[in-house]
């Protein structure tokens, strides 16, 4: 089981963390099997960060073999959807940038990728218009629609698969709108498409 994800996938969020390349392609990195976070268990903040960040995104499921898939059939390649958290150390991630070394270490550790309980997808709506968000401790931290993303999932995954043969079972976390921000201990991160409630954890 591989862990794809999408950065810069939204301008808002890529506003206000002040990127300002122009994006002719999805910027993709992975994330380790071991960063995967699932089952309602708590997220422990790292030792090795003093900001870590929540980015909430829309999750795809692969279910489907797939290599080379033309976008006009990737939507063949899954049908179950959540909300996830991908979760960002991110002066570690500054710091990594500053010397122009990868970023993997600020990204891909253990337990940085929360992760809900999957639906199908007709019970989200169309892939391209699908409202999500992210309540901390009962208030609304940061929400976003699939429809603002610059590269629409069946893009993602048409062009991943050129890369990388997809799975049965792998996972493409599709990119964080703007609102990230810190967590901190005794936090309680929920997570909705629509008003569907499907992620449910706490920060240790």
């Amino acid at each position: 089981m591989k862990i794809i994800a999408v950065g810069m996938n939204y301008a808002s969020h890529n506003k206000e963390l002040h990127h300002t390349l122009e994006l002719t392609e999805p910027t993709i990195f992975m994330k380790s099997d071991s960063s995967l976070l699932k089952d309602g268990k708590p997220f422990f903040i790292p030792d090795f960060s003093s900001e870590v960040h929540y980015e909430t995104e829309i999750v795809v499921k692969i279910d489907r073999l797939g290599k080379n898939i033309a976008e006009r059939f990737a939507h063949r390649y899954y049908q179950e959807i959540t909300v996830g958290i991908d979760f960002t150390a991110r002066d570690l991630q500054r710091e990594l940038r500053a010397k122009g070394l990868p970023w993997e270490l600020s990204k891909a550790f253990d337990n940085s990728a929360a992760i809900g309980t999957f639906i199908p997808l007709p019970e989200a709506g169309g892939i391209n218009d699908i409202s999500f968000h992210l309540d901390i401790n009962g208030e609304c931290a940061q929400h976003g629609n699939t429809a603002d993303m610059l590269f629409p999932v069946d893009r993602i995954v048409s062009y991943v698969s050129r890369f990388f043969t997809l799975k049965i079972g792998d996972l493409i976390y599709t990119g964080t709108p703007a609102g990230v921000g810190p967590v901190r201990i005794g936090d309680h991160l929920e997570g909705y498409i629509g008003n569907r409630k499907l992620l449910d954890f706490h920060v240790r």
